[in-house]
């Protein structure tokens, strides 16, 4: 038979005490809001329609905006985001450069395109659906965006990353871009898919950064009281100084020469523009 050993009363708060360390030490700590920059150099707005029977695509690279994550609570999330129109990108310069005329997206009077978030609703922690307001050609309408978190990390340089992915579906004759619509050559519907990798911002609204985080939170402030300040005792003069002779004047320091300034590389968006002006003159 098997002896039952009975553990004594403090062993049985011994336990207990363990057990709920172990659990408070695995459940993560109140989650904060956070606030993240979009990265232009990694996000993209890439969009796909129709072109007679197949199917051609681009993208808008220079996205600028801001991402506000509540991960307690999704729902009182938001996205502020702005594309530059210039930005256009389909790997053919001609087609571009048609896109941005009057006939299309007329970038000359329209060179941006907006997205505020008006809601989010998550139906799982990293999906869901976000309702925003998108401005395009002078014109203003609520969308759908199915979304999606792909991920929390840190960077090679200490900072702290995030991923999403968006996808909708709109007309672009509800914006006032109705060539060859209701049929012709170019598709009325334009399938959108957002990707974005943003960058945590700190208090300060500067990119937020592990190394300087953490040592923050260890540095002390130590205040000190001030010396007493001492006055000088006055000492009566009883001799003139000597006479100084004055020193002739300096010559003038020669003319500082400007360093010629390198000329500008013309960009992407600067060669499009260039290319539409001519296109138009």
């Amino acid at each position: 038979m098997k002896r039952i050993h009975h553990l004594h009363p403090a062993h049985h708060s011994l336990i207990a005490l363990s057990l709920a360390f172990g659990l408070a030490a695995t459940t993560p700590a109140h989650a904060e809001v956070e606030t993240f920059s979009i990265d232009s150099a990694h996000s993209f707005a890439n969009w796909e329609l129709r072109h007679i029977v197949a199917r051609t695509s681009g993208t808008f690279h220079d996205i600028k905006g801001t991402v506000t994550f509540d991960s307690s609570n999704i729902a009182n999330s938001s996205v502020d985001a702005v594309i530059s129109i210039y930005s256009l990108n389909s790997s053919h310069l001609r087609r571009d450069v048609h896109t941005l005329t009057d006939e299309f997206l007329d970038a000359r009077n329209y060179p941006e395109m907006k997205f505020v978030s008006t809601s989010f609703a998550p139906i799982s922690t990293d999906k869901g659906a976000m309702q925003g307001d998108l401005t395009l050609h002078g014109v203003t309408k609520p969308v759908k965006l199915e979304y999606q978190i792909l991920g929390f990390g840190p960077d090679p340089w200490g900072g702290m990353r995030a991923g999403f992915k968006a996808t909708t579906r709109i007309n672009r004759s509800d914006y006032g871009i109705s060539k060859f619509t209701p049929t012709g050559p170019v598709g009325n519907e334009v399938d959108i898919t957002l990707l974005i990798e943003a960058i945590k911002l700190g208090a300060d609204g500067q990119p937020w950064n592990a190394k300087a985080a953490a040592a923050a939170e260890k540095a002390k402030v130590i205040s000190y009281p001030a010396p007493t300040q001492v006055q000088p005792q006055a000492v009566p003069i009883t001799t003139q100084p000597p006479a100084v002779t004055p020193a002739p004047p300096a010559a003038p320091a020669p003319a500082a020469v400007a360093a010629p300034v390198p000329a500008k590389k013309e960009s992407s968006e600067d060669l499009l523009k260039r290319k539409l002006k001519g296109l138009l003159n």
